[in-house]
Parts: structure tokens; C-alpha cells; sequence
């Protein structure tokens, strides 16, 4: 886990609550590992897919991958929305979605747990 990136994280979500009260965006932070079942460039297109899926819910990803760090192998999705209930509504619609497994949401997550393990989960308030 890279410690580092987790940090910077909270010091910036904190220098945001020190300025006073504010509209914080919410960022969605993913720690995982690649499986080895698909490359870098397979897991992006997926993250493209989910991407056009989420813009109607606004929601929008990143991937962070390490290019130097105490652990290499560890990269981040970095999600964001609006605001914390914006990413709530977002996060109802995709996970109740995978109930149906013929719904655009359930194949992507087939897809996702194909390529990669989730090791941590996190979310955050972010503030200008």
C-alpha cells in the first residue's frame, strides 16, 4: 500500500476543512493489484466503458499507476463526483444494477474482477 499517496490525500482534504466551509467534491479512491489476466491497456478500456456508463450518473474515473514508488504494483482508481450524494446516487445505480447480470453495469464488473483485486476502498471530501 503506498502510504505516501494516502497521506497527500488527507492533507489535502484537511488544508481544504481549514478554509473554511465549502462544497466539497468527493473523490472515490481504489487501492488495487492487477490479476495478470489482462494488460494495463484492457483495464483502460474498461475504465473508458464504465466512464461512458457513469456520465449520466456524474461520475467520471482516473487511474493513478505507479511509475516509482515503494510499491509499484499497487495502482489507484480515483473516481469523482460533485459531491458525496451525487457519488451516492451514482454507487446505488451500479451496484444495484448487478442484480440483473445482462445490465451494462454487472458486465462491466465481470470485466473488472477479471483484471484486477481491490485491496482497500476509500472516499474523501475535497475541497479548492
Amino acid at each position: 500500500m503506498n502510504t505516501r499517496f494516502y497521506l497527500a490525500i488527507g492533507a489535502i482534504a484537511a488544508a481544504g476543512c481549514l478554509s473554511g466551509p465549502a462544497q466539497a467534491e468527493h473523490w472515490d479512491v481504489i487501492a488495487s493489484e492487477m490479476t495478470g489476466d489482462c494488460t494495463v491497456a484492457e483495464y483502460l478500456q474498461i475504465v473508458d466503458d464504465f466512464n461512458v456508463w457513469a456520465k449520466d450518473y456524474g461520475y467520471s474515473a482516473k487511474v493513478a499507476m505507479p511509475i516509482q514508488a515503494d510499491d509499484v504494483d499497487t495502482f489507484f482508481w480515483v473516481g469523482s463526483s460533485a459531491n458525496a450524494a451525487t457519488f451516492g446516487a451514482a454507487w446505488d445505480a451500479y451496484r444495484d444494477a448487478q442484480a440483473d447480470p445482462d445490465s451494462e453495469p454487472a458486465k462491466l464488473q465481470v470485466r473488472f474482477d477479471k483484471c484486477a483485486e481491490n485491496e482497500s476502498r476509500s472516499g474523501y471530501d475535497v475541497y479548492n
